[in-house]
């Protein structure tokens, strides 16, 4: 039987590249050539650590061992803290958690009469006072009516607009008395609260307002566009308050706590409320020298001169006429419910604006 040649011993490899000096013995050895991108799959077994270590060094691609750095450490979790259960006060929206705040923080948060409950009586009466605010519209509303009735007895602007002058002081000082002594300010809260909203809890109450807007209108401009802007503040910032909260989430917003069903609500009472007052009151109780409209719009003269019209020609009067002053009327009432002037209340904006709004279309067009 012919002798089988002696199987050479397993090189010790060091490295994943063969050294120069192993050059030759790669050709003579038994095993494939070990290279650094080769896989030493078939290699003979070996009873030497060293042997393990060198093959299990040679199947890396990289022989030298790279210490990699710590990773950094996981955030820590928070320690659990448990709930209060649901119902349970937590403090966020108390009454004290509110004083304690700017007083702008809660007056953005919504329009709400009452969204921490700082008014008692608004906790008692929620639907009634708070959701609908059924004392404050109807003391809104009226007002109207009284200015309706006053003006139906023939009395003068220039005789109601001192008595406003004459609330509106003391009001006002009452109102800076009450930001001045916390104890007063609780006092007139619970007798009061149902007409006030959370707002004017540390903000001037809305009745100020009311007054100087009316007084301003009857005291600087003429009867008829006074009374119609009194009107206007009475019944249209109503109606856009009581549809804007009942419809205003189906219409878009036209900006903050203003919205298209508001803004159409105010200016369709605004229609009707100046056909009520140029189309049957005053015919009813008669027209003062000092009326702006007379039921007739006419083209200016300047105007007519220019086209070479007559004075007698481009003058409309009739259902026409009190149908375009209704149309104007209506959109004035709702631009001023919408337009936002340096954050100053509605109930000086809208009868300020409405009148000065009318006074402009009747100085250009009636004769």
């Amino acid at each position: 039987m012919a002798q089988q040649p002696a199987i050479p011993p397993t090189p010790s490899v060091t490295q994943a590249t063969p050294a120069p000096s192993e050059s030759t013995d790669k050709q003579e050895s038994y095993f494939a050539p070990i290279g650094g991108s080769t896989n030493q799959k078939n290699a003979a077994p070996s009873s030497s650590f060293a042997d393990e270590r060198a093959r299990a060094r040679s199947r890396s691609p990289k022989s030298i061992v790279t210490h990699t750095a710590k990773p950094p450490p996981l955030p820590q979790k928070p320690p659990f803290t448990a709930s209060p259960p649901n119902g349970a006060p937590n403090g966020h929206l108390s009454p004290s958690s509110a004083a304690a705040s700017t007083s702008s923080y809660w007056r953005n948060i919504s329009r709400s009469p009452s969204p921490l409950g700082l008014i008692p009586i608004h906790r008692s009466f929620r639907t009634f006072i708070h959701r609908h605010e059924i004392p404050r519209k109807a003391l809104h509303i009226s007002i109207g009516f009284f200015t309706l009735s006053l003006y139906s007895r023939g009395v003068s602007q220039h005789s109601i607009h001192p008595w406003l002058l004459g609330a509106l002081i003391p009001i006002a000082s009452v109102d800076y008395l009450r930001h001045t002594f916390p104890t007063f300010n609780r006092f007139y809260i619970r007798v009061l609260g149902a007409l006030m909203r959370e707002s004017e809890v540390d903000g001037y109450n809305g009745v100020i307002w009311y007054l100087l807007g009316a007084w301003s209108v009857l005291r600087f401009l003429p009867k008829d566009v006074g009374v119609m802007s009194v009107l206007l503040l009475s019944w249209c910032d109503t109606a856009a308050s009581t549809f804007g909260r009942l419809y205003g989430r189906y219409t878009p917003r036209i900006r903050k706590g203003k919205s298209l069903a508001g803004s159409a609500a105010a200016m369709g009472v605004g229609m009707l409320t100046a056909g009520l007052f140029w189309g049957w009151a005053v015919p009813r109780f008669g027209y003062d020298e000092g009326f702006m409209f007379n039921g007739e719009l006419a083209v200016p003269m300047v105007v007519k001169e220019a086209i070479g019209w007559r004075s007698d020609e481009g003058v409309l009067g009739g259902w026409a006429a009190l149908g375009i002053v209704s149309l104007w009327s209506g959109f004035v009432a709702s631009a001023s419910e919408v337009v936002d002037i340096f954050g100053w209340d509605d109930n000086v904006i809208i009868p300020v604006l409405s009148g000065i709004g009318l006074w402009g279309v009747f100085k250009v067009f009636t004769s």
